[in-house]
C-alpha cells in the first residue's frame, strides 16, 4: 500500500493523537455523504478506503508503519504534518474559512512550498475574491499536479459547472439566442398586446 504518513497526511514521527487527528478530519473530508450522487463518489470511496488501511496499520503498529508499506522505492516526504508547509497550509484554510482573506493570502505566499495545495488554496482565494479567471487557472494547475485529489478535482469541476450555468443562463445574446433587435421587437409586440387588451407594457411609448 501507500506510505500511510503520507495517506494521513502526517510527519513521520507524528504522536497517537496526531494520527487519530489526522483521521478524523480526512474521514469528515471524504465522507460518502459528502460525495453522494457525485462524479467523484468512487473516488472518494477509494480514497477513503486508503484512509482507513493506513490509520488501522499505523494504529496497530503503535503509530509506526512497520516495512508493509510501497512508497516507490523512496522515501517521500509531502509538506503536511510537522513541516512548514503544512503549518501554513493549515492557517490559510482556518482563514479561508473565516473570511479573512487577505490574512490567508499573505500567509500562502509566504509559503516556499508550490505544490498542488498550493495552487488549490491560491485558486480557492481567487475565487473567493471573485477573481474567477486566476481561480480557474491554479485549480486546474492543482489538479494536473495532484489528478487523483477529489478536492481539488470538485473544485475545479464546480467552478466549470458554474461558468457553464451561467453561459447558457447569460449566453442568449448573439450566440444562437435572441439578440438585441429581436428583444426589441418582443417588448413592442408585448406592449401593442397590453394597449389592445386595455393595459400599458411600456409607458413610454
Amino acid at each position: 500500500m501507500k506510505d500511510p504518513y503520507e495517506v494521513l497526511e502526517i510527519h513521520r514521527g507524528a504522536t497517537k493523537e496526531e494520527i487519530q487527528n489526522a483521521y478524523r478530519r480526512l474521514v469528515k473530508k471524504y465522507h460518502p455523504d459528502q460525495y453522494r450522487n457525485h462524479p467523484l463518489e468512487k473516488l472518494a470511496e477509494e480514497k477513503l478506503a486508503e484512509i482507513n488501511q493506513a490509520y488501522e496499520m499505523l494504529m496497530k503498529n503503535g503509530g509506526q508503519a512497520g516495512s508493509g508499506y510501497y512508497d516507490g522505492g523512496q522515501t517521500r516526504s509531502r509538506t503536511y504534518g510537522g513541516g512548514s508547509g503544512d503549518s501554513i497550509f493549515q492557517q490559510v484554510r482556518v482563514n479561508i474559512n473565516k473570511g479573512n482573506l487577505h490574512q490567508a493570502e499573505q500567509l500562502l505566499n509566504q509559503s516556499t512550498v508550490r505544490n498542488a495545495e498550493w495552487y488549490f488554496l491560491k485558486g480557492i482565494i481567487f475565487q473567493r475574491k471573485g477573481w474567477y479567471g486566476e481561480a480557474l487557472s491554479h485549480l486546474h494547475t492543482a489538479v494536473q499536479m495532484d489528478p487523483s485529489n477529489p478536492e481539488y478535482q470538485s473544485a475545479l469541476n464546480q467552478m466549470n459547472y458554474n461558468n457553464r450555468v451561467y453561459r447558457d443562463r447569460s449566453g442568449g445574446y448573439g450566440s444562437g439566442g435572441m439578440d438585441f433587435c429581436e428583444l426589441c421587437q418582443c417588448l413592442i409586440c408585448t406592449d401593442c398586446c397590453c394597449e389592445c387588451l386595455g393595459g400599458d407594457f411600456i409607458t413610454c411609448c
